[in-house]
């Protein structure tokens, strides 16, 4: 796309903005009845009324740039002009004027007394847009992102969008670490961070616990670990091992990911617990006696590996598949063994998708926050100290944003040591050439040891979800009262026939609530995952390791802390988004958005950048390319995004806990509050239902989007595991 054509789009988005009301409309669009006056006014009313004599720049700005794109020219500086400075000119009166008048009285001078400014609204948001849009026309037709107008575009877009919803909200909160009330006090921060409560080391010589920060370290180092080998065994036995019973394969590997982590310990604790089903037996059977193992490091282990287990096989069963096998068969032509083979080629070959695997199961295992609380007992993690710090009855928001920043460390030094090991090598293995080539079959010991670990493991996740599932259906599961009931669920979604049917259940409001939500942000995740990663991965840039960066920020950081940042952060102008589906909707988005970024990294690693490039040389353009060559390629990771962010949007908690209002409840919050009025068998019907709805949903993005196929024969017991089939088409 030229720069030209950019700027006259931004244009016409500008035209429609300042058709549109300018500010929020506190009655939703039922206020805009009145446009275009009063809370419904455009731009131009506000300027010609007087209203916001402060904003003529933004048009001033706007009659700057139209002026030559309407000539057919589109200069560069005078379109990066533009389009910076009314972002810059309304943020920052948005900022500088709010609901009690001027917000700076150092701008006083200058501004006088001006009236009260509402947050901004729709005609904001589409010049705000098309601002964005004039500043990348700019720097492409002066020569940047080589002249690429698309591409400048999505880099400055996707800037804007993390500097918005992920660094400003962190940074609200995070400034909090160095006030004391009002009193700017680095040296109070200094001693956060050194307290003996996040660095204590007691426990290896007393029976006192050790710090939050190595008990976090560990917890996060195990779980990454033990998560990154399960799913590596999972995924060599559904792409290579010749399972037989793959889809009931698939849905067993799933099931930990689509289910509210607090349910899962709950289920734990009804097996584990001190009166639990399996406690109980072992003490009756064998005279094993009760204890409380469950509670700490071991319980809170379990579950996190049982969460992410399944990430890992998403991620690898997809590089798994696109591995080249003539690399394989190369090497068993010349004479090498299957376990050679392995170690030689297929190994070094995952590491990318290995090393995301590890890094997205560490920082989820740091972010964790409903497994701690249900499980950990003594053992405390930087993410229930952090929690409790804001909601507990000491409400000290200063160490909690230090004990945040601690939490930050630990990530990016995770990203770093990730960036080592892989180094700078290569792992293509898609490449524009002809493969006809067989898969290695697994070494016979390494597909004994896989089945030693998958299958018992799934006999497990089966118990599990035995206990959620029966647990809907009894009086009390956790009492042992197991009679057969219909009552939990009839309480909870309820339907009546008066002239129709009427919903009277106690939580539909939160399900429907929850679903569109969640229908709503899986997909705006996915494809600014894919296209941050198409970014990163293939576009050469400055800027680009910062934009990389922004992108794992908000995994860096507990889910508790984003969602109070976010309510710091947009609960005044100039963007106030509080109370609305909409905060609910961005919180999932940026906050799932790394799945979608990590799993596109590994999957572009594996293929090759000729392909892009002879895409350019037929007269592709970027947008082209990436529609017709890569996207197709990255179906894997586009179905990783997709179910991820639906799932993760379905049973976030900590997230979300604090951005719900009565008119936009969620499930999980529901369910939250059912187990805290001791409701436990409804809480688990409900989470029953929510597990049903995202295993047909998953599994429904799968068979919809597909899988990329590469066309291979087949001939092998492993290659039987993946069908062969056509190969994939540009565009389909």
């Amino acid at each position: 796309m030229g720069a030209l054509s950019l700027a006259r789009l931004a244009l016409l988005c500008a035209a429609l903005g300042l058709l549109l009301p300018w500010h929020g409309l506190e009655g939703g669009l039922s206020e805009a009845t009145a446009w275009p006056g009063g809370a419904a006014a455009p731009l131009p009313a506000l300027l010609l009324g007087g209203a916001r004599w402060w904003l003529w720049p933004v048009l001033a700005l706007l009659a700057l740039a139209a002026l030559p794109v309407l000539r057919g020219r589109a200069p560069g500086g005078t379109l990066t002009l533009a389009g910076a400075g009314i972002l810059a000119w309304v943020f920052l009166m948005g900022e500088a004027i709010g609901l009690r008048g001027l917000e700076w009285p150092w701008l006083a001078p200058l501004l006088g007394a001006p009236p009260p400014q509402p947050a901004l609204g729709w005609g904001a948001l589409f010049v705000l847009v098309a601002a964005a849009g004039l500043f990348s026309a700019g720097i492409a037709a002066r020569g940047a992102f080589r002249a690429d107008a698309f591409i400048a575009f999505l880099v400055a877009g996707s800037a804007l969008l993390l500097f918005l919803f992920v660094f400003a909200p962190l940074t609200t909160i995070l400034t909090a670490a160095i006030y004391d009330g009002e009193r700017f006090a680095p040296d109070v921060l200094a001693a956060r961070l050194a307290a003996p409560e996040a660095w204590s080391l007691a426990c290896l010589a007393t029976h006192e616990g050790c710090g939050v920060v190595w008990n976090t370290l560990l917890l996060a180092t195990l779980t990454a670990t033990l998560s990154t080998a399960i799913g590596l065994f999972f995924a060599l036995l559904a792409v290579r091992g010749g399972v037989r019973a793959a889809p009931v394969f698939r849905a067993m590997t799933i099931l930990p990911l689509i289910t509210p982590p607090f349910v899962v310990a709950m289920a734990l604790i009804v097996l584990f617990g001190r009166t639990g089903i399996v406690t109980t037996f072992l003490w009756d059977w064998f005279d094993i006696p009760r204890s409380r193992w469950i509670y700490g490091l071991p319980g809170v282990l379990l579950a996190q590996v049982l969460a992410q287990a399944p990430i890992g096989f998403l991620l690898l069963d997809g590089a798994l598949r696109a591995i080249s096998p003539s690399l394989e068969e190369a090497s068993a032509t010349m004479g090498a063994r299957r376990f050679t083979i392995f170690r030689t080629v297929t190994w070094p070959l995952l590491k990318p998708a290995l090393a995301a695997a590890f890094l997205l199961g560490f920082v989820e295992s740091l972010a964790d926050f409903g497994n701690p609380l249900v499980l950990g007992g003594d053992f405390d993690v930087l993410s229930t100290r952090i929690f409790f710090a804001i909601a507990g009855a000491r409400h000290d928001p200063g160490r909690a944003a230090a004990l945040a920043l601690l939490l930050l460390a630990l990530t990016f030094g995770a990203f770093a040591l990730q960036a080592l090991w892989l180094g700078r090598r290569r792992y293509t293995t898609v490449t524009g050439k002809g493969d006809s080539g067989l898969p290695a079959p697994l070494p016979r010991g390494l597909k004994l040891g896989a089945s030693l670990v998958v299958w018992p493991w799934m006999v497990f996740t089966a118990l599990v979800y035995g206990i959620i599932l029966v647990g809907g259906f009894v009086h009390d599961i956790g009492r042992g009262d197991m009679s057969f009931t219909w009552r939990h669920l009839v309480t909870a979604f309820e339907v009546e026939w008066q002239g129709g049917p009427a919903l009277r259940g106690a939580a539909w409001d939160s399900l429907i609530t929850t679903v569109e939500v969640a229908a709503i942000a899986a997909p705006i995740t996915a494809g600014l995952g894919v296209l941050l990663a198409w970014l990163i991965a293939r576009q050469d840039f400055r800027g680009r390791r910062l934009l990389e960066f922004m992108t794992m920020l908000s995994f860096a950081i507990p889910g508790t802390v984003v969602g109070v940042s976010y309510v710091m952060a947009f609960n005044v102008p100039p963007i106030e988004l509080t109370g609305t589906a909409l905060i609910l909707i961005l919180c999932f988005v940026f906050r799932n958005l790394p799945v979608g970024v990590r799993g596109g990294i590994a999957a572009l690693a594996q293929i090759d950048k000729s392909l892009d490039e002879a895409s350019a040389t037929m007269g592709a353009g970027a947008l082209d390319t990436l529609r017709r060559v890569v996207l197709p390629l990255m179906r894997p990771a586009i179905i990783t995004a997709l179910a991820f962010s639906f799932v993760h949007a379905m049973t976030a908690v900590s997230a979300v806990i604090f951005l719900v209002s009565a008119r936009h409840n969620l499930a999980t919050v529901y369910i939250v509050g059912r187990v805290e009025a001791g409701e436990m068998a409804l809480a688990i019907a409900y989470s029953t239902v929510l597990i049903v709805i995202m295993l047909a949903v998953v599994l429904g993005i799968e068979k919809v989007v597909g899988r990329a196929q590469i066309g291979r024969r087949a001939g092998t017991s492993a290659a039987r595991a993946a069908p062969a089939t056509a190969p994939v088409r540009a565009g389909a």
